[in-house]
This record gives structure tokens, C-alpha cells and sequence, in this order.
């Protein structure tokens, strides 16, 4: 800036107004700095722009896991959205534990961060009212968190209904739920996906057969495999499958395949997610679109709203429940 100011023979003040296009230079000063800007090939640091305003320009988002497509396609997301606004996204890693997910959210882990984007599995608000956390927060997931933090989350029961009722629709009675869990109160992904797949036999008026609810290690797509293999071990009959993952539904197709049994012909599969791999495996994968596109910009709307106003808790904490909607592919057949 200096070297613009001597160039164009005004002051640094000068120069700044005229970049920052604020009032108080004629037309013939201000021609003359762009001018002088253009010839030096001037650019505003932002860096140390940022560092004057106490800013760092990173947002961090932590996630309990990165090795499945899901948090990946998600970071991804949040990531051109944020470049977009002159942000960039730094990933941490929880392990989907109560001391991983504490431990990001010490004011030591946050303080490199001008917001935080926050999936958490274990832990409750008052954890992180306790924690002292001192940047803005926007929690992501499954769990409804009452609390001075904005929340967004999808629609987990009624994308599983959805689901459910679709596999129900084509003709499917005794339906597997893989990554299935009691309802012992606890909002997780699992539990409020496995009400939903409940929900939806209410409202058929079919009874669960309890052994066709399955939990699973996790959700890698080994799971997916290995609960269909338990299945088959013991003898449990099957005619329709909604796995909790997409991830774990291409486990789920390459069981069947080595089984012999044909989807949808002899057994009808859908996932959850739209993992952009689904619209590739053989057959295409019908599954449950969670709107991932819709929940990211309202995730960076509210960061980057609640990063400007300096707010890291608010009396006016916004809920956004996104939709879901089943995306009908080749692994299930129409109405019956």
C-alpha cells in the first residue's frame, strides 16, 4: 500500500478509501490509484487484514469419522461454499468419542478457528457450555440439542419411513434393517432411523420380526456384508433390505451377489445418504437423499452470519430440519 501511495503521490489513507470504496477522493485521485495499483500489481493481504480484525479466515469443521463417503462429499461441500466467501475449511477428526469430541472443542483446539462447524455423537450441550467454547458454533447431525447454538439437522425418522414404506410399496414383507438399534431414548442416527423404518410397518400393519433388526460395528461397507452374511448364516428369510448407509449398502450388493440372490428380483435394497457411488454400482442403488446440498449452505449461512456478528452463543438459536426424499434407482421394483 505503501508503494501505491508513492506511486500515485497520495497518502496510505488515501489508498485505503479508494480500495475499500469509502468516500473522500475525487474522481481524478481515485483514477490516479487504480491506476497506480493496476501498473504495481497491487492485492489487499488479506491475511493480515484478517489478523488486524482478530480473524484467522479458517473455520473448522469436526466430524466423528472420515472413512466413509458421507463426512467426505459433506467437508467437500462446506468447503467450495466457504472458499466462495473467502473462508477455508479445516477438518478435525472426533472418533466418535466422548474424550475425542471434548477434546476438539477445548478452547486451545478452537482458537485457530473463526467459527466451528460440529457433528457431535456423545456429547450435550452443557458440555459445551462447560467446555467455554468462545467462537460461533453450528452443530450438524442427528440429535436435537437444545441450547444457545444453531442446529441443523436431517430429517432422519421421516427419510426412514420414507425408505421403508417404498421397499413396502414394491412388494417387500420381511424387510432387514442393517445398523438397526433399541429406542432406549437416545436421538442417534441409528435409533431415530430405526424408528422410522418402525413407523413405517405401523402404518402398513405389519409386525417387525425382531431377528431382522440388526445392529452393526459401524457403518463401513464390510458391515454392510457381514450382517448380510450373519443372516444367511442363521437362516433368517428376507425379501427387502434398508441399510442406515449407503456406504454399508454397497457391502449389502456385494453379499447378495455372492449369495446368488438377485436385487431387486429376489431381494430389494435401499440406502440412505446418496452417496454420489450409488448412481455407479450394479444395480443402481435406490436410496434416501437427505438434501446434503440444502443442509450445507444453511450449515455456512449460519456460521459465517454468527462469525460476523461475533456471537459465539445466541439467545436466538435457529433450527433447520432439512427434508428427505427417497431417489428411486434399479435395486428396488415400483408399486406392487
Amino acid at each position: 500500500m505503501s508503494d501505491v501511495a508513492r506511486e500515485a503521490g497520495v497518502s496510505k489513507m488515501t489508498v485505503s478509501n479508494v480500495i475499500n470504496g469509502r468516500p473522500g477522493a475525487s474522481e481524478a485521485t481515485r483514477a490516479r490509484v487504480l491506476a497506480a495499483v493496476a501498473r504495481l500489481d497491487y492485492t489487499v493481504d488479506v491475511t493480515a487484514r484478517r489478523l488486524r480484525a482478530g480473524r484467522s479466515g479458517a473455520i473448522g469443521l469436526l466430524v466423528p469419522h472420515l472413512d466413509g463417503p458421507y463426512y467426505a462429499h459433506l467437508a467437500a461441500r462446506l468447503d467450495t461454499l466457504a472458499r466462495a466467501r473467502g473462508y477455508h475449511v479445516i477438518i478435525e477428526r472426533t472418533g466418535a468419542s466422548r474424550e475425542g469430541e471434548l477434546d476438539a472443542i477445548s478452547p486451545e483446539r478452537l482458537r485457530p478457528f473463526d467459527g466451528v462447524v460440529f457433528s457431535p455423537v456423545q456429547i450435550e450441550t452443557a458440555d459445551l457450555i462447560g467446555a467455554g467454547v468462545e467462537v460461533p458454533v453450528v452443530l450438524l447431525g442427528e440429535r436435537h440439542l437444545a441450547g444457545p447454538f444453531d442446529h441443523v439437522m436431517m430429517d432422519n425418522v421421516g427419510g426412514a419411513d420414507l425408505a421403508t414404506a417404498h421397499l413396502i410399496e414394491g412388494g417387500a414383507r420381511r424387510i432387514a434393517l442393517v445398523g438397526g438399534r433399541p429406542d432406549r431414548g437416545v436421538d442417534s442416527m441409528p435409533t431415530l432411523r430405526t424408528r422410522g423404518y418402525r413407523q413405517a410397518h405401523a402404518d402398513a400393519g405389519i409386525e417387525v420380526d425382531e431377528q431382522l433388526v440388526v445392529d452393526a460395528d459401524s457403518f463401513t461397507t464390510k458391515d454392510g456384508y457381514d450382517v448380510i452374511m450373519r443372516l444367511h448364516r442363521e437362516g433368517v428369510r428376507f425379501d427387502g433390505v434398508f441399510v442406515l448407509t449407503d456406504a454399508a449398502a454397497m457391502g449389502v450388493l456385494r453379499a447378495l451377489a455372492d449369495l446368488g440372490r438377485r436385487v431387486p428380483e429376489d431381494v430389494q435394497v435401499v440406502g440412505f445418504d446418496n452417496d454420489d457411488e450409488g448412481d455407479y454400482l450394479v444395480p443402481r442403488l435406490t436410496t434416501v437423499d437427505p438434501d446434503n446440498d440444502s443442509m450445507a449452505r444453511s450449515v455456512m449461512e449460519l456460521v459465517l452470519r454468527r462469525i460476523d456478528a461475533g456471537a459465539p452463543r445466541v439467545s436466538d438459536a435457529a433450527e433447520v430440519v432439512t427434508s428427505a426424499r427417497v431417489v428411486v434407482r434399479e435395486s428396488t421394483r415400483p408399486r406392487a
